[in-house]
This record gives C-alpha cells, sequence and structure tokens, in this order.
C-alpha cells in the first residue's frame, strides 16, 4: 500500500490533533482535506502543510449541518477522486455540572461530538462501500479503508462539571463500535481515540499552569502533559495496514490515567 494513493479527511483539522494529525498523514505522503468551522486558521493549516511538500485543501465545514456534511464529500471527490480516511477530530468541550446545565449548552456539544461525527462518519462510509463495490474488497496487505473518531478519557471517567463533554464522548465509544460492528461485513475499519490530557485548545489557549498543572499531572503517572502529536501517531497507526484486525475499539493515550486508582503525590 501506499501512502500516496490515499485520502484522508480530518475534521476539525485546523487546530490541536486534528491540525497534527493532518501533518502527520501528509508527511506519509497521504493527500489531506482539512474541513473545519474556522476558515482563517484552517486555511493557514493547508497552507502549512503544501508549503511543506505535502498535498492538502482546505473545505469549510460545519459537522452538525448535513448539507456541509455532502459538501465536503462533494469538495474531496472533486479534488482526488476518493476517500480512504476519515479522521473525526471536531468536537467542542462544554462544561456545567448537570443541575445547573441549560438544555442548550447540551444541544451545542451534542451536535458537535456526537451528531458530528455520526453524519461524516455515514457520508464517509457510504462513498467508501461505493468504492469497495467498483474496485472490490480489500485485502489486509492491500488498501485499507478507516474511520477513526475521537473520544477521551472523558468518556469512562465522568466529572460532574462536565456533563455534556463526559456524555457526548461516551456516546462517540457506542457509536464507533456500532459503526464497526455494521461495517465489517464491507471492510471498513472503525475505531476511537481516548486522549487523556493533551496541550490543545480544548484545554485551554494556554498550556495549563500552576494548580491546574499539578492536578493534571497528580493524575496522570507518565507525569507530563501530552502532545497533539503523539495522538496524532496513534491515528496514523489505525488507518494503517499494521492495525488490519483492529476495529470496534478505543484505543487510550492518557498517559496512563485510566490505569490509576489513586492520586499520585508530589515528591
Amino acid at each position: 500500500m501506499s501512502w500516496g494513493d490515499r485520502v484522508a479527511i480530518i475534521t476539525g483539522g485546523a487546530a490541536g490533533i486534528g491540525h497534527a494529525s493532518a501533518r502527520r498523514f501528509a508527511r506519509k505522503g497521504a493527500k489531506v482535506v482539512i474541513a473545519d468551522i474556522d476558515q482563517a486558521a484552517g486555511k493557514d493549516a493547508c497552507e502549512e502543510i503544501v508549503s511543506n511538500g505535502g498535498q492538502a485543501i482546505f473545505v469549510g465545514c460545519d459537522v452538525g449541518e448535513r448539507l456541509d456534511i455532502h459538501n465536503l464529500i462533494a469538495a474531496t471527490l472533486e479534488a482526488y477522486d476518493r476517500i480512504d480516511v476519515l479522521v473525526n477530530c471536531a468536537g467542542v468541550f462544554g462544561s456545567g455540572d448537570f443541575l445547573s446545565l441549560d438544555e442548550s449548552d447540551f444541544d451545542k456539544v451534542m451536535r458537535v461530538n456526537l451528531k458530528g461525527t455520526f453524519l461524516a462518519g455515514q457520508a464517509v462510509a457510504r462513498q467508501m462501500i461505493q468504492q469497495i463495490e467498483r474496485e472490490g474488497r480489500v485485502t489486509e496487505s492491500g488498501r485499507t479503508y478507516s474511520i477513526i473518531n475521537m473520544s477521551s478519557v472523558s468518556a469512562v471517567l465522568a466529572l460532574p462539571d462536565r456533563v455534556p463533554y463526559t456524555v457526548s464522548k461516551g456516546a462517540v465509544n457506542q457509536l464507533t463500535k456500532a459503526m464497526a460492528l455494521s461495517l465489517a461485513e464491507h471492510g471498513i475499519r472503525v475505531n476511537a481515540i481516548g486522549p487523556g490530557a493533551i496541550n490543545t485548545h480544548l484545554a485551554g489557549d494556554e498550556p495549563a499552569e500552576g494548580a491546574s498543572r499539578e492536578t493534571i499531572l497528580s493524575r496522570t503517572p507518565l507525569g507530563r502533559i501530552g502532545d497533539p502529536e503523539e495522538v496524532a501517531g496513534v491515528a496514523v497507526f489505525l488507518a494503517s495496514p499494521e492495525a488490519s484486525y483492529i476495529t470496534g475499539q478505543c484505543i487510550y493515550a492518557d498517559g496512563g490515567r485510566l490505569a490509576l486508582n489513586y492520586v499520585i503525590e508530589k515528591k
């Protein structure tokens, strides 16, 4: 399999894990489609890849809008004539405890994190199936079709002040499993990645400092905050033939947080 023959759509590709994933796939030689609601940042991310010798286009997209997803697929096919990989990175954080949470805030998070993942995943899967019917089933060592959803450790570790985010990521895990079972007969693999504490805009515009940083490190056995590139590396692996027998799974890139059942005391 040649990465140069493959096309990867990255939603939320203008920043954070999405941006790192777009760069990583481009460095492998894949043709990259950056989809994001932030037009300026998305164009900048695209230009960065192109200036470094990669192939990329930017498509403005609100993943919660079905028409935007339709236009994203159309623009991708017009530019590259196929889709091999989808990384669903578009997401919003959303905080609020159960008793005080507004309905509109709950809906906003679910619309992007869950509905957006569903809409993009469904549309891309339908296109992949058309390609498979045209080209035949893939083999373990040949072209692989892969959809990767962005989950979180919050899918497992519920936090009372982050209700909509926690609920959305738990739902993404279940959606990933349902998608994997539905698409297995076509040879399309669907997995998720569950990051822990990563330096991205979802965790704040600036790296955690002071008490906030100490809190994060106290529950992270590796003793540091993760980098978006480390999550992007997992995405590239899951899209590769090396992961050809992996589907319906969530890989947690969390510095050991889920394995921890106590707080690490500072030495």
